[in-house]
């Protein structure tokens, strides 16, 4: 074509729709193109609408528009697709923002997002009107997932709805040149919810070692003195909380430095509009010990809301102190869910806090602080809540729309539309009421706001877990999904991994196919097709569940095995219920087994004099990982037969030669990395595959994971870890219905064909 000719048709007057599909709604995404189209002197319009956002551009510049569309959205916009289609131009002279549309949603609204700048500006400028104003937000910050009801995103739909703008806000609302245009939950002092109590008095508790709990964006938090040893020990006793380790939140990022070394994947964490915890080494003289007993690293979260850093600013201490840090913990008694209810926060938070400081917006479902750390260089969940939910999981593909129910344990729930996966915030241990009502809210929320009705159930496959009940109770065809196999298909659906993958899946307890505890698993699947393709070798689970409790029986279990229970009068001599267990073991007791890496965990922890009862999950391993300084291998410490693998040489050496401390830790981590990575390299030229997926509870441990990365990728395989799920049970219900949707549409395929064929 002629240069000219070119040129010509590129000045044409055209006409493009653009149908903008992605978190595109509450985010300024409107503002965003209707200023931009007003720079490039275009006409049209921009709506929401259920599929998204919808443009129609007309003009001679109509390519670069769109083509600035992709690149230059607001800072919380996330595009998943733009569709482009041709029209006639129609003449137009103005370039309009149009009412919302209704509709079946095909779009999705945006995570609640920490404080921007703008408005960190405006809270502390005496000439702002949201000057000390604990709700100022923007379409670039501020509440979304927890105020919002249903979709469209509008203001009638969310916990707002109550609160009629004053002249000022409303003229903020409608103007498309504000960063306040169309924000949802925008208000000011004269119109917007109000907090309990003045933040000068929150501080002054605070100060003078009271505890405090506040009403935020996804719940409540329980706050003390961070430096104050009394408040934390009062907290730890008023919530029953006496060893898990706390969170503390710090003004900024400059004061994060000067508790914690941090890496750069660290700091942007850390500062990023998800503002959640991170795990960090504190620096050198930084005492934690009773916020993080026993552990080297402590979570640390940046204030994320304005009410936080209002609060920074009115706490004083004196230098020498360091700057003011709050140990801030999720409110809720006794492992029941975090509590976001005005009401019932009075009723239960009475006889922990000395001061509840409520407000008078709703939160219309509640999320907790996400738990993130940096494992191999990137960043990894350890709980995916607030900040996160409701972004997708993209699958790759369109299949029917599933809904999983998790595990009983770090239960999240995952609901299928499109080529979509939504995992819902962490909803806990299925073991209260609270918790299962909760579960409740968190499917009818999460269908509501995808508007889906799911047309299948998956579910695991234990007998007794209530999620398993939950999801017989929907109504629905129920696929039940193997615990280890939801584990590792919830990486491949992640990462999007074909053909044949070999899966490690590593963790405490799951029901086996074979209706035993399984946790020390290694999987090969094909599409809807898997074998258990080796374990470790099972160890006796005396006393069934309380052996997680109590790793001493884990401890002398494992001695048996190794046929060393001799051992045990030496290295706990005054222990009766070891005496006991070994008087049974010698009258011949045979309880059920467990291939379980976290009860061998709970063993070597105990032999090497750790501890022998924990006061929460995972304690002794987690305590276990913190002495590690160099990992090394055990030679001859593991065994590898028929697909077995066998670490009971490891158990023997601990104990004959009365191993502790970083000597223990550093043994047993290097040997568990070389042990599994040959076990995985193994199985991978066994089935002929090289991707290796890694999961399970036991991928929680930074130490663990990222040497058996790098030693698998030393032996050439492609090795891959959950990075936007959990790899603890948080991240079942992914593989629950990323697995269950391959049942089905297998099932669907087969049945298509023998039609085909008759």
């Amino acid at each position: 074509m002629a240069p000219a000719l070119t040129r010509q048709i590129e000045k044409s007057v055209r006409r493009l729709r653009l149908r903008v599909r992605g978190t595109v709604q509450g985010v300024g995404f409107r503002p965003f193109a209707y200023r931009l189209a007003r720079e490039m002197g275009l006409t049209g319009f921009v709506l929401n609408d259920g599929a998204g956002v919808l443009v129609e551009i007309e003009g001679t510049d109509v390519n670069g528009f769109a083509q600035a569309i992709r690149t230059q959205a607001p800072p919380l916009a996330r595009i998943d697709s733009i569709d482009v289609v041709e029209l006639m131009p129609t003449g137009g002279e103005l370039f309009e923002i149009l009412k919302s549309l209704g509709g079946a949603t095909a779009t999705r609204i945006g995570a609640d997002a920490a404080t921007c700048d703008e408005c960190r500006r405006e809270l502390r400028d005496p000439a702002s009107r949201f000057f000390g104003y604990p709700f100022v937000n923007c379409t670039h910050c501020g509440p979304r997932l927890t105020i919002t009801r249903t979709l469209p995103y509008d203001r009638a739909k969310t916990s707002m709805a109550p609160f009629l703008m004053c002249r000022a806000c409303a003229a903020d609302y409608v103007d498309p040149e504000n960063r306040r245009f169309h924000a949802e939950p925008v208000a000011c002092p004269d119109c917007g919810p109000k907090l309990s109590h003045p933040v000068a008095e929150v501080a002054a508790r605070l100060a003078s070692g009271k505890i405090v709990a506040l009403k935020g964006i996804g719940g409540f938090h329980l706050l003390c003195d961070a430096r104050n040893n009394a408040a934390i020990g009062l907290l730890r006793f008023r919530k029953s909380r006496h060893q898990k380790p706390f969170a503390v939140m710090v003004r900024d990022i400059e004061a994060a430095r000067r508790l914690a070394r941090l890496t750069a994947t660290e700091e942007a964490l850390l500062m990023s509009a998800a503002a959640p915890i991170v795990l960090v080494e504190p620096l050198a003289g930084q005492s934690f010990d009773l916020i993080a007993p026993n552990l080297a690293r402590i979570g640390i979260m940046l204030a994320y809301a304005p009410v936080h850093h209002l609060l920074f600013d009115a706490l004083v201490t004196p230098a020498s102190h360091g700057p003011p840090a709050l140990v801030a913990t999720s409110a809720n008694p006794s492992e029941e869910p975090l509590i976001a209810d005005n009401a019932d926060a009075e009723r239960r938070l009475g006889e922990i806090a000395d001061l509840i400081v409520t407000h008078d917006r709703d939160i219309a479902i509640r999320a907790d602080d996400s738990i993130m750390q940096v494992i191999d260089g990137a960043p990894a969940f350890i709980r995916r809540a607030r900040g996160f939910v409701p972004e997708p999981i993209d699958l790759g593909a369109d299949g029917p729309s599933v809904i999983g129910t998790g595990a009983d344990l770090k239960n999240t729930v995952c609901v299928t539309r499109g080529r979509e996966a939504f995992l819902s915030q962490h909803v806990g241990s299925l073991d209260n009421a609270e918790a299962i009502r909760f579960q409740r809210e968190v499917i009818s929320h999460l269908c509501s706001t995808l508007d889906v009705k799911p047309e299948y159930a998956a579910c695991d496959c234990h007998p007794d877990f209530r999620s398993v009940r939950m999801a017989e109770g929907l109504s629905l065809p129920v696929v039940p999904v193997q615990h280890h196999l939801a584990h590792v298909a919830a990486v491949m659906a992640e990462h999007r991994l074909r053909g044949p993958v070999l899966g490690l899946a590593l963790d405490g307890h799951g029901f086996g196919s074979d209706e035993t505890g399984w946790g020390g698993e290694m999987l090969a699947l094909h599409g809807h097709c898997w074998l258990r393709a080796g374990s470790l070798v099972p160890l006796p689970l005396p006393g069934g569940d309380r052996a997680a409790r109590e790793p001493w029986r884990m401890a002398v279990a494992a001695l048996r095995a190794a046929g060393r229970i001799d051992l045990v009068p030496r290295l706990w001599p005054d222990h009766p219920g070891v005496a006991q267990l070994t008087t049974m073991f010698d009258r011949g007791m045979r309880p059920s087994g467990t291939s379980s890496l976290g009860r061998l965990f709970d063993g070597a922890a105990a032999i090497a004099g750790i501890g022998l009862t924990q006061g929460y999950e995972g304690q002794t391993a987690m305590e276990f990982e913190a002495l590690v300084h160099t990992p090394r291998c055990l030679p001859d410490g593991y065994s590898i037969t028929n697909g077995k693998l066998d670490f009971l040489p490891l158990i023997r050496c601990l104990a004959e030669q009365g191993l502790g401390g970083t000597e223990a830790a550093d043994l047993f981590h290097g040997t568990l990395i070389a042990g599994l990575a040959d076990w995985a390299a193994g199985g991978a030229a066994r089935f002929g595959s090289r991707q290796i997926a890694l999961s399970g509870g036991c991928m929680m441990n930074r130490v663990l994971a990222a040497g058996l990365l790098q030693a698998l990728r030393a032996r050439g395989l492609e090795a891959y870890l959950p990075r936007l799920a959990p790899a603890n049970d948080g991240g079942i219900a992914l593989g629950q219905v990323a697995y269950a949707r391959h049942v089905v549409m297998n099932e669907n395929a087969f049945s298509e064909e023998s039609l085909t064929c008759a």
